[in-house]
């Protein structure tokens, strides 16, 4: 027999009761990048959540005399609805470890560097990136490999250092934050319901006009500076070229890719048929670079290993080992435990109630449509701030709201696509954040240096205020009924 009580019968906690598990969380995520720095994604984020999650439990058990049946069901019933997205995200690394020993990404970064002049440097240096971070999904992983290559190449040519990085950060975030194999997008998509490609054409009415703008400026910073050398540039593309067989027929599984989201292929089955074309492609077209990826072993035994861990080739240039290396599913195993973590902490702190005991300040703040999105902006912004953390931020955003904005007959692509402009982009520009303090460590450019020069991360959130303010493409189910 369930003795779990309804939620209407779980009184309301009181609002600062409700903040200790936030509190506590704040306190230990920030102890924690001091302590442990980039590696926080390792083990000791996920750690402050589950004990922050223990703290919300025994307010619960003790104050309010709630079962533990109750909170074991709340943090289940939360885990559930994101499995398919766990499934999503390993099929997203299989992928990735697929279109990288194929020779895919490698391709778009060689025919990019073709295509680089040096008085549009900035703005191809943008473009270049997101189109590796759209075919990776991760613009940590962009930065860290064509990033290095174009901030050497920027340097070389006389460009200040934090331009540059602005140029690589604005492109790679506006990949990472529009591509289906991002993690941060699909996070964002699952917390609030919304479809995955859904999700990815709405954020298009913000995101493409903050870059249109942003490659508007770096095109005229570039063409007012005079460059000269493209030296390290020809570098890459001969260590490029070393290892992989690079032809315009590299584009075929991009291709069959890009025909699956055109005729709407559910998510998984798309990402499932692209990460197995392109490991056949794989072991017929670049047979050397799996041998090497499997030690010597046959190229079928390389392409699994790239599906589902590291491969890496033995390049003695460290940029070209990175630029070519890749985690498989293996690499999103950190995620998926803080997925997990992260979705215990959020079922207790709503089965104890003391969501909505925050969330209910909020609602009281919001007047209107702008309002309740620029709330959003601000919130997301925040959570960025102090939990130094991405994925802990559009959790918590899209969690909070998620409520509000069905209360308000709000369609739920409008809350993941606010989360995004509000936490993906703006990650990178708080300097004691993971991101901040790893992009800053990838480029060696200071966090504060780059920031004035990220103008896509500072669009973005001012783009979906201004959107919700003009209302275009928002839909509001509550009026459109009202009007039948």
């Amino acid at each position: 027999m369930n003795t779990s009580p309804s939620c209407k019968e779980i009184p309301m906690p009181s609002i600062w009761l409700s903040l200790i598990p936030i509190a506590s969380l704040i306190t230990m995520l920030t102890f924690s990048v001091i302590t442990f720095g980039v590696d926080t994604l390792a083990g000791a984020s996920q750690l402050t959540l589950l004990v922050s999650a223990g703290i919300a439990a025994a307010i619960g058990m003790g104050v309010y005399k709630l079962s533990w049946k109750h909170i074991e069901e709340s943090f289940i019933l939360s885990i559930s609805p994101v499995m398919p997205s766990i499934l999503l995200l390993l099929l997203i690394g299989a992928l990735s470890g697929a279109w990288m020993c194929s020779g895919i990404v490698p391709g778009f970064i060689y025919y990019g560097m073709k295509i680089i002049h040096p008085k549009f440097f900035l703005a191809t240096a943008c473009i270049v990136c997101s189109i590796v971070s759209m075919m990776t999904g991760s613009s940590w992983t962009t930065i860290a490999t064509i990033g290095l290559a174009l901030i050497g190449i920027g340097q070389a040519q006389g460009f200040d250092s934090g331009i540059v990085a602005g140029a690589i950060i604005s492109g790679s975030y506006f990949g990472d934050k529009m591509s289906p194999l991002s993690d941060t997008t699909v996070l964002a998509s699952s917390v609030t319901g919304t479809p995955l490609f859904k999700h990815i054409r709405y954020m298009t009415i913000t995101t493409v006009p903050a870059m249109l703008i942003t490659l508007i400026i770096f095109t005229i910073l570039g063409l007012n500076h005079e460059v000269t050398s493209t030296s390290q540039m020809e570098f890459i593309s001969e260590g490029l070229l070393s290892k992989f067989n690079i032809s315009p027929v590299i584009f075929i599984v991009p291709l069959f890719t890009i025909l699956l989201i055109a005729f709407k292929t559910p998510s998984i089955i798309a990402l499932f048929l692209s990460a197995i074309a392109g490991a056949a492609f794989a072991v017929f077209y670049q047979p050397e670079a799996l041998s090497e990826i499997a030690a010597g072993g046959s190229a079928v035994k390389g392409a699994i290993t790239a599906l589902y861990g590291d491969a890496t080739l033995d390049y003695a240039d460290n940029t070209l080992k990175e630029l070519t290396g890749s985690g498989g599913m293996k690499g999103m195993l950190n995620t998926v435990w803080l997925i997990i973590c992260a979705m215990v902490f959020g079922g207790v702190m709503k089965g104890c109630r003391m969501l909505d005991a925050i969330t209910g300040i909020f609602i009281r703040m919001i007047h209107g449509r702008t309002s309740m999105v620029t709330a959003t902006v601000v919130s997301g912004t925040f959570f960025n701030t102090v939990l130094a953390d991405q994925y802990l931020a559009i959790i918590l955003t899209g969690g909070m709201y998620m409520p509000i904005y069905e209360s308000k007959g709000y369609e739920s692509r409008l809350l993941s696509r606010t989360t995004e402009d509000a936490v993906t982009v703006t990650s990178p520009l708080i300097p004691w954040s993971t991101c901040g303090m790893t992009q800053a460590t990838m480029l060696n450019v200071p966090t504060i240096t780059y920031l004035p020069y990220s103008f896509f991360n500072i669009l973005c959130p001012v783009f979906t205020i201004i959107v919700a303010a003009i209302g275009f493409k928002i839909k509001n189910i509550c009026s459109d009924s009202k009007s039948e």
